[in-house]
């Protein structure tokens, strides 16, 4: 018992360190230097409950892309922007199992084990389930003459917080766009 509580409590840990994962996608024949300036669509409506849904997690989000979109040379354009930016926030309910130990010589999860093993007598099987909320940020770039998306982002990570999600949303926007295509052309 004491095992599992120090293996839950050191999960707890890594869960509270756990980075964001980042993946984007773009149209490869598009030359991103074309666009000089940008807008902002409103929010895309998620189905599923979101932390993110109130007016300080939306200011946060727009003042750094807005920070992140001028430091790549975009600049704010309310008439007629080259491209029109849109996000949105989703979190969903998962499930992963926990794991316990065995060190016991014997019983039904090591009696299969070979002596010549450096890990007999050592095994893992679940004990409990454990719940946990998965956010996600998706960034869209829309080509505002063709009315296409060109460039999508995301950033996922495990949320426990959301207060500390919305208050750390600026890391997670910053490294999507960070994904952003630059080009070399001025």
């Amino acid at each position: 018992m004491k095992k599992i509580i120090y293996f839950l409590f050191a999960s707890l840990i890594l869960a509270s360190c756990a980075s964001y994962q980042y993946n984007t996608m773009r149209d490869e024949k598009i030359d991103f230097s074309q666009y000089r300036t940008y807008g902002w669509l409103p929010p895309v409506d998620s189905l599923s409950k979101s932390y993110f849904d109130n007016d300080i997690a939306r200011t946060n989000i727009l003042d750094a892309s807005n920070s992140e979109l001028n430091a790549k040379g975009l600049t704010y354009s309310k008439d007629n922007p080259d491209l029109l930016f849109r996000y949105i926030t989703i979190v969903n309910n998962k499930s992963r199992l926990v794991y316990g130990t065995s060190y016991a010589w014997g019983g039904p999860w090591n009696w299969y084990r070979p002596w010549f093993s450096p890990y007999y007598g050592y095994a893992s099987y679940p004990v409990a389930k454990e719940r946990y909320r998965y956010a996600h940020l998706i960034v869209e770039a829309v080509d505002r003459k063709t009315n296409k998306v060109v460039w999508q982002a995301r950033g996922s990570g495990e949320v426990n917080n959301p207060e500390k999600a919305t208050t750390n949303i600026g890391k997670v926007v910053k490294g999507i766009f960070k994904q952003y295509p630059t080009s070399s052309k001025k």
